[in-house]
């Protein structure tokens, strides 16, 4: 009799955990938005997933239904000279000189991001504002369109002090 009564209790412990809810979550492309004049992000991370500017990167994970409080991990690194006049031609002797030193400034932030409100998620797209400012939304609205939630400028200026929090 033994061995039926831990089968039952093995197949109704199966069956439990079978019935755990999970979290659904759903594909998307990331898409990055610089708005900072004069600068360009190279790369940048959400939650450890790779994103570029200039076009979606797939893929990244996010969750079927928004919560209160859900924040993704932003990580980026900024040329702050991207539109450098100075830069020696390829072939010059002094060009890999200048470029060590160029890349030497880059500059690496990370900032958890509070994810705004959605009901039906579409791709992540990130927006880097003046002084390592970042918004993030799941909009199906593009950048743009009159309904899409953020509405900052491209090419806004960096300022010489940005405010302390």
């Amino acid at each position: 009799m033994k061995p039926f009564v831990l089968f039952l209790l093995l197949t109704a412990t199966q069956l439990l955990i079978g019935c755990e809810k999970k979290d659904e979550y759903l594909a998307g492309n990331l898409h990055g938005f610089n708005h900072v004049k004069n600068t360009s992000v190279n790369w940048f991370k959400v939650n450890g997933a790779y994103g570029r500017g200039g076009g979606g990167t797939c893929c990244i994970m996010v969750p079927a239904k928004w919560t209160p409080g859900q924040k993704v991990l932003v990580e980026w690194e900024v040329d702050p000279e991207a539109y450098a006049t100075d830069v020696p031609e390829f072939n010059d002797p002094t060009y890999q000189d200048y470029i060590k030193q160029h890349k030497a400034n880059y500059r690496h932030y990370s900032k958890m991001v509070e994810v705004p409100k959605y009901d039906e998620p579409c791709s992540m797209k990130v927006h880097f504002l003046p002084c390592q400012e970042v918004k993030v939304t799941l909009s199906c609205k593009s950048w743009g369109h009159p309904d899409y939630p953020i509405n900052e400028p491209s090419k806004m200026e960096e300022p010489t002090v940005c405010p302390t929090k």
